[in-house]
């Protein structure tokens, strides 16, 4: 179920947007993140890519906010540039829908709904079925 944006959630898109216009790279930096952490600091992050290594810019701001000392974050939103330039609210990836939902209870995911509308979402309302390894390789 979406929900309405929150005045913070505007700064949140708004601080990833700032960032991705001052780094912006079409080689190498194509999207940044904001995520809140708990204690309501503000974490960036941004994509990083090279011919054989790709890192998202949502995980770089999730781990931004570990290395802040946030335990959990609490809203994240990631930016890309539009055809026109300017950026505009993107949706993660796979890889990210998957991550995202480790870090945080009650965690926001700023979305675009469609035709340019954001909201926030549940991180189970991006990814319906998680992905399940065939068996646990954690023992």
């Amino acid at each position: 179920m979406t929900q309405e944006l929150l005045p913070t959630d505007t700064e949140l898109i708004e601080a990833a947007a700032a960032l991705l216009s001052r780094v912006h790279d079409p080689g190498a930096v194509r999207v940044a993140a904001a995520a809140r952490g708990i204690s309501g600091a503000v974490y960036l992050g941004v994509s990083l890519a090279t011919p054989r290594v790709k890192v998202c810019a949502e995980s770089s701001a999730v781990a931004n906010a570990k290395i802040g000392g946030d335990e959990a974050i609490t809203t994240i939103v990631s930016v890309g540039l539009g055809v026109d330039d300017v950026p505009h609210v993107i949706n993660p990836c796979g890889v990210c829908r998957e991550l995202i939902p480790k870090f945080g209870q009650d965690l926001r995911v700023l979305v675009d709904t469609g035709d340019g509308v954001v909201a926030a979402v549940a991180p189970v309302e991006l990814l319906p079925l998680p992905w399940i390894r065939a068996r646990s390789y954690d023992d």
